[in-house]
């Protein structure tokens, strides 16, 4: 993990907030590919959803700081395997996290003021066990199970049907004639799973870390007999469409899901109030050891469907539900060694080295130590015994030192002023966190990773041209800049020394890597934009501009233009709605760079950037619009009012401008009224906007 500040969200400058902001949605967006995709999460569940957590409070005290692509409109990871891709007809949605009684009363506060009710309003809760398996999604047409995935990003998942139907929990053939889309969780028993790595350990082959990621691996198998010999279950407990059944309720629809012959965990509960639901919490927390599978905290859900539908959704997670997370496990280990490592971006990350210790069955030996003033504050040394904790896999987080345990001859630690890697010189800017070197293409550990970001999944993709590839051919002189991955063939052909010639490599494999590469060469605009590696920009950021500018020339004509603060590029750029002046500066600060306007230039002239897709059209009549709300409204909240319009394809602003389509105002509007005649915009009370919105 790369510069996870703890300094209070308090306390935070409007400029650390920017910088923690951007490095919290990088190291997010990886711990989602490790733990969905990969099944090999290198950070504790508490640390994850802490990361999660500081974000989320960030944003909320820096609201004109959000990003694009920030965690909070994420879920998962891009699919990456060997299955084929399945597009989910609707959403697999995240959950957001509780993490004390607080959070808890706050989320059932924001239901009740979204729906407009009375604090004494009764509001039932269903609590469920959240159960540390695979999310799977399960796709029944005219009652036959014909369709099964895995979550993937929420969007796009993998089909794992064949694997899917070897579980003796999921019913070929249900009672039920329209389409349905049923969801749940695959597990695996502790006592099967101990079986299992006794089986494997006895085999000589790897063990499985947990239960979860024995179960992960049993999907995963492209053979299901494999699937099969494995003793999987399966929780059911949402669906695509309640719709599709005659109830009202969050547990009628449970119970329903047991007359279609599915199983759904039996401690589920239906709660009368929040005193009710937090009793639960503390119930299942002291017993859970004794359970046969592993559960990682409760998931608490309104449990009126109407309710449900007025609610909706985030960018990410319903706001009808909420996971109340259990406390992390701890222990205590020796601290070895601080190595500093080196990021993309310069920035010096210190990792703590530890004395492997096992934590909850999983033995832990790296925990990162986030930045300078983070040592500082908790004054932990090397050869101090430390706290740790976690709550899932391998990373833990450092708490602080024992110091009745600490050497006497203990030192505190001097964090260098001089890059690692390169010698240059590590400085902390003005109302930066960070230490970062300031070698920039000089310094290996940047350049380095620089060409592998621009290689990465999200960018150009290019498949052979791993890490491990890309080191070796910088260290050898064969790649400087991105351009030389594209002129790499014909500079081999050349060559006194081909690459077929060097070890690792043969004819074959070094004719896949040439075709790879030449795959790329035409590239979707938003992908090139990532590939670039400017700061803040990351993957949705770079669709959205893609989106906006359609095309590289007009996207880099207007970035350029956009150096005059007051021209009308500059306006257009952070009229973009995600677009805060902040990724504005740091967009137009790339593009005033002449190193990298030469670099693009040499790759256009080996590859073709190819213009966005234009987006699909609706017939509603507020798909695409701009939509202003001003005032108090009498029939909904205005966060509903928000949710429904942009459920229709509007984009929600919160100020007027000349490309503002419709202010919609209520009871005592303010000046944005004036604002709207200022521009000759239309002008909706509640009433027209019902009507419209119910088009």
């Amino acid at each position: 993990m790369n510069d996870l500040f703890e300094i209070p969200v308090s306390n935070l400058t409007l400029e650390e907030a920017k910088t923690e902001l951007a490095h919290l949605a990088k190291e997010i967006q990886r711990h989602d590919v490790l733990y969905y995709l990969k099944d090999r999460p290198e950070i504790s569940d508490a640390d994850y959803d802490h990361l999660r957590g500081r974000n989320s409070a960030i944003e909320k005290r820096f609201p004109e700081l959000v990003r694009k692509d920030s965690p909070t409109f994420r879920v998962g990871a891009r699919v990456v395997s060997q299955f084929h891709k399945v597009r989910h007809q609707k959403p697999m949605y995240s959950l957001d996290n509780a993490f004390d009684e607080v959070d808890v009363r706050e989320f059932l506060s924001r239901v009740i003021r979204f729906l407009g009710l009375s604090e004494e309003a009764p509001l039932e809760i269903v609590a469920e066990p959240k159960i540390d398996g695979l999310a799977a999604n399960l796709h029944y047409q005219k009652g036959q199970f014909h369709l099964g995935a895995t979550r993937g990003d929420g969007e796009v998942g993998e089909d794992i049907t064949e694997n899917l139907k070897t579980i003796s929990d999921i019913p070929r053939q249900i009672s039920l004639g329209d389409e349905m889309g049923i969801r749940g969780e695959v597990y695996m028993k502790h006592s099967d799973f101990m079986a299992i790595n006794a089986e494997r350990e006895a085999q000589g082959e790897p063990v499985f870390a947990n239960p979860r990621n024995a179960a992960a691996g049993s999907l995963r198998q492209l053979d299901a007999r494999i699937t099969a010999a494995r003793p999987l279950h399966f929780f059911a407990y949402a669906c695509d469409d309640v719709k599709c059944l005659p109830v009202s309720s969050h547990w009628a629809f449970l119970e329903s899901l047991k007359t279609l012959g599915f199983v759904v965990n039996p401690l589920a509960k239906l709660c009368q109030n929040v005193e009710d639901a937090l009793s639960y919490y503390e119930d299942l927390k002291t017993s859970r050891a004794n359970l046969t599978y592993d559960i990682d905290g409760v998931v608490f859900k309104i449990n009126r469907l109407d309710y449900q539908e007025r609610l909706g959704f985030s960018a990410r997670a319903p706001r009808w539900a909420i996971a109340y997370k259990f406390p992390a496990e701890q222990a205590q280990t020796i601290l070895k060694e601080i190595v500093i490592q080196v990021g993309r971006t310069g920035t010096l990350t210190p990792v703590a080295h530890l004395q492997a210790v096992t934590v909850g069955g999983v033995v832990v030996s790296r925990a990162t130590l986030h930045n300078e003033d983070e040592i500082t504050r908790k004054d932990v040394r090397v050869g101090d015994t430390v706290f740790i904790q976690r709550a899932g896999d391998v990373i833990p987080q450092v708490l602080g030192a024992i110091l009745e345990k600490r050497p006497s001859q203990s030192a505190p630690f001097s964090f260098p002023t001089v890059c690692p890697i390169c010698g240059s010189h590590a400085i902390r800017f003005p109302g930066e966190v960070a230490r970062k070197c300031i070698g920039g293409l000089i310094c290996p550990a940047q350049v380095s990773l620089r060409l592998r970001h621009f290689v990465s999944r999200g960018a150009f993709d290019i498949e052979g041209l791993g890490s491990k590839h890309i080191d070796a051919f910088f260290e050898k002189g064969l790649l400087k800049t991105p351009v030389d991955i594209f002129t790499l063939e014909a500079r081999d052909s050349k060559s006194l020394t081909p690459l077929r010639l060097q070890e690792g490599w043969g004819g074959q494999s070094v004719q896949n890597l040439f075709e790879a590469i030449n795959r790329r060469r035409e590239i979707p605009l938003s992908r090139f934009i990532y590939a670039l590696g400017i700061p803040q920009i990351g993957e949705a950021t770079s669709k959205l501009l893609a989106r906006h500018y359609q095309s590289f020339e007009a996207f880099e004509t207007s970035i350029i233009g956009a150096q005059n603060p007051e021209s009308e590029a500059f306006q257009d750029l952070i009229g973009i709605d995600g677009i805060g002046s902040s990724m504005a500066e740091d967009l137009i600060a790339f593009f005033d760079e002449p190193h990298n306007r030469e670099i693009i230039q040499s790759l256009l002239s080996e590859i073709k950037i190819l213009e966005a897709e234009r987006p699909q059209t609706s017939t509603h009549p507020l798909f695409g619009k701009s939509v202003v709300f001003t005032g108090t409204l009498e029939n909904m909240s205005r966060s509903e009012a928000k949710a429904r319009a942009e459920i229709l394809g509007a984009k929600v602003s919160s100020s007027v401008s000349k490309k503002t389509d419709f202010v919609v105002v209520g009871k005592d509007a303010g000046s944005k009224v004036k604002d709207a005649e200022k521009y000759d915009i239309p002008i909706l009370n509640e009433e027209d906007w019902e009507k419209m919105s119910q088009k």
